[in-house]
């Protein structure tokens, strides 16, 4: 007999993979000594937010921004996570941004997004601190890194496969980026998501290089909020594996999404450029640009509702 669920799967198409050869020049500059040892001398800064979090009407969607590519997304009546990373520390390098809220401030949690297996996007610790019996949604090939952890279900999606849950629609979406957790499993899938309410859509990118991808996700439905990442692009690797602020900025316009609000800086020092500079260079362009009503940027624990 036929699997009909595997027929009803989207057909399989190539990812959209950066090339993961090391640049040429790559070793001329040495991360450890110019980013990663200066800032075990670097304080945190930043604190949770205390108070509660809005009380949201019946077609509200409040975004609170946790810090680096977390978020968590409520609901009158459910609250998701999306890419929780509460961590002090990625292996060596330090968080440097206290996250916007305290675990313990949290609502109940009723589903979990994880957008692709590194480090900092899929944190066990995080994940088992929030798991409370509830259903996880991550991207094919993922599943195990997380099974044991506390979930009641694992669910995993296709690209442009698609996941209803209470009153929301989850749609992975493809991402010019890699899903490897370590060097050899290089199957991985990695992604962003759709996230369907009520008649608004977000757009969780996860962590995508830019590439023509963004026109086709624009085109398949019409885009509210986009949560694009901005930061990490000057690379140890010299790879082109993030967006850089005006490379994000041609993103959103290609979405044709109403709202911009920046994600992937300020919390983990990834890349070579100082911390302070993705924000100013975005709202630079967004100025040249006649965009910068477009922008609303968040800080951690910040709530803003649509």
């Amino acid at each position: 007999m036929p699997n009909f669920l595997k027929l009803l799967r989207p057909v399989p198409q190539p990812h959209h993979h950066v090339d993961m050869r090391l640049k040429k020049g790559w070793h001329r500059r040495n991360f450890l000594t110019r980013v990663i040892i200066p800032s075990l001398f670097v304080g945190r800064t930043g604190s949770s937010r205390t108070g509660k979090l809005p009380v949201l009407c019946a077609e509200d969607l409040g975004i609170t921004w946790i810090g680096h590519s977390s978020f968590l997304i409520q609901t009158e009546r459910q609250a998701l996570l999306i890419d929780p990373n509460w961590a002090r520390w990625l292996k060596i390098i330090k968080r440097l941004k206290h996250p916007g809220l305290s675990l313990d401030e949290l609502p109940a949690i009723d589903l979990v997004l994880v957008t692709h297996a590194h480090f900092d996007h899929l944190d066990k610790k995080t994940l088992r601190a929030v798991a409370a019996h509830q259903p996880i949604v991550v991207p094919e090939h993922v599943g195990n890194l997380v099974e044991g952890l506390g979930f009641q279900t694992i669910h995993e999606l296709a690209r442009w496969e698609s996941l209803s849950y209470g009153d929301f629609k989850i749609t992975l979406t493809p991402a010019f980026h890699w899903g490897a957790r370590l060097l050899h499993d290089q199957h991985r899938g990695f992604g962003g998501f759709l996230i369907q309410y009520k008649g608004k859509t977000l757009f969780h990118c996860g962590d995508s290089a830019y590439f023509s991808g963004f026109s086709e996700i624009g085109k398949r439905t019409n885009i509210d909020i986009a949560l694009l990442p901005i930061g990490a692009y000057d690379t140890v690797s010299g790879r082109d594996a993030h967006m850089n602020p005006e490379e994000a900025l041609k993103a959103f316009k290609e979405l044709k999404a109403k709202t911009f609000i920046p994600m992937h800086y300020g919390t983990f020092r990834l890349g070579y450029e100082p911390l302070t500079e993705p924000p100013a260079r975005l709202l630079q362009a967004a100025k040249e640009q006649g965009l910068e009503k477009s922008l609303c940027f968040l800080e951690e624990g910040e709530t803003v509702v649509f």
